[in-house]
């Protein structure tokens, strides 16, 4: 199997059209695309009323779709009846706009919570939007922009998968998200939104199997701030319209776009200078070491240090959001490792030589000179051994600023 990124975006794929626009800060994007739905949803008890839509959407009729619908300037959380009213009003204007059945829409928004959606401004965009819809890259990427809040970019991917078989497959995925990122996804003013498109030929089993594997590795790792969104959604579509590929090569093609995606959210995090890498190994299972990376990236404690450049502070930090993991099921100080390493551009990547031992075995190492100048970078990267088992898992954050706090009182 061969994977190669390629241009395009969303409309890569066969069977899809896109297209956005963005005035000030209210958006709306509008993806077509016919074919086999599966979602994941915020986790928080206090789900916004486009994630309730969407859900019941996919619940019906197969989990079958034919466009997704998103807003951003308003994520129509915490609105009660008129916000439920608002989301099926928004499907049924996409579904009229596009000659379908308005029970194949899935609906989306982003934004401030506690405000109602203006829908007069919702229908003079789509008006425009449908306009556009297009089936070039441009159409993914105004989509992207579209439903942008404080991110700085947009966010897209897609790649190739050239099965060998002279069968390719294509999956692509945009995704927003800047603050308020700690995402818990699962089956039942910022947010987390990604959609994701392939014409791969899989049944709604294998789809689902490889959807829950890619959102555990990826989105459900990124944490910028450890605030739970009411509005977190990322949704899976097959057209089906390519060709054939076994689960395990779509798996592995899914996975990498999902991380791709989660890597561009950590790296776009609200007032960020940093970007985080934390990689957990030696841990007695996955949840294990999944438990421990999170704390890691999630620790304000840990993200501040590595603000200030602070190797020294940092060490004792990652030593306390390791020993604040109550459910990891066995930590042995005396075994614990922690490697740095400092990427930025024009500099070498991935050379162990750069890679500075800082805790070895449960003793801390001499932390001057090299140390403090790989703080410097733009990319921090930590890899914790805990020595007690073969488990191991990554997570992605971003380091706390002075313009994060500036960003929220504002």
């Amino acid at each position: 199997m061969k994977i190669e990124t390629v241009r395009g975006g969303l409309c890569a794929v066969k069977g899809v059209r896109a297209y956005g626009i963005r005035e000030g800060h209210n958006g709306l994007a509008l993806i077509e695309g016919k074919g086999q739905a599966v979602g994941m949803y915020t986790a928080s008890k206090i789900k916004a009323a486009p994630v309730l839509f969407t859900k019941r959407q996919l619940n019906g009729d197969g989990g079958r779709i034919q466009a997704i619908i998103a807003n951003s300037g308003c994520a129509n959380s915490f609105t009660g009846e008129q916000g439920m009213r608002n989301a099926e009003k928004m499907a049924k204007l996409a579904a009229d706009s596009l000659g379908v059945n308005e029970e194949e829409i899935a609906v989306a928004s982003t934004g401030p919570i506690g405000k109602q959606l203006d829908m007069e401004l919702i229908e003079r965009q789509l008006g425009h939007v449908v306009k556009g819809l297009t089936s070039e890259a441009t159409g993914s990427t105004t989509a992207a922009k579209a439903i942008l809040t404080t991110d700085t970019f947009y966010k897209e991917r897609a790649i190739r998968i050239d099965t060998g078989n002279e069968e390719r497959v294509i999956i692509s995925g945009i995704a927003k998200g800047s603050g308020m990122i700690f995402p818990h996804l699962a089956t039942a003013t910022a947010t987390m939104l990604s959609f994701i498109y392939t014409d791969a030929r899989l049944s709604e089993e294998i789809l689902r199997v490889c959807f829950e594997d890619a959102v555990a590795n990826s989105f459900n790792m990124v944490v910028v701030d450890g605030d739970m969104s009411t509005n977190d959604l990322v949704l899976l579509v097959s057209t089906g319209q390519g060709g054939e590929i076994s689960e395990g090569d779509f798996k592995e093609g899914l996975n990498f776009v999902c991380k791709e995606l989660a890597k561009l959210i950590a790296r776009d995090g609200e007032g960020a200078t940093k970007f985080i890498e934390a990689r957990v190994k030696g841990a007695g299972s996955v949840e294990d070491a999944r438990e421990v990376a999170k704390a890691i990236v999630r620790s304000p404690l840990v993200k501040s240090a590595i603000f200030g450049e602070r190797p020294d502070f940092m060490c004792g930090r990652i030593i306390a959001a390791i020993g604040s993991c109550t459910t990891v099921s066995d930590v042995d100080p005396g075994r614990i490792s922690i490697g740095l390493k400092g990427e930025d551009e024009g500099k070498e990547k991935d050379k162990d030589k750069d890679k500075v031992l800082a805790v070895k075995n449960g003793e801390f190492m001499d932390l001057t000179g090299v140390a403090r100048e790989l703080m410097k970078d733009k990319e921090i990267f930590i890899e914790v051994d805990l020595g007690v088992g073969e488990s191991e898992a990554t997570a992605w954050g971003c380091d706390l600023s002075y313009d994060y706090v500036k960003i929220n009182s504002s």
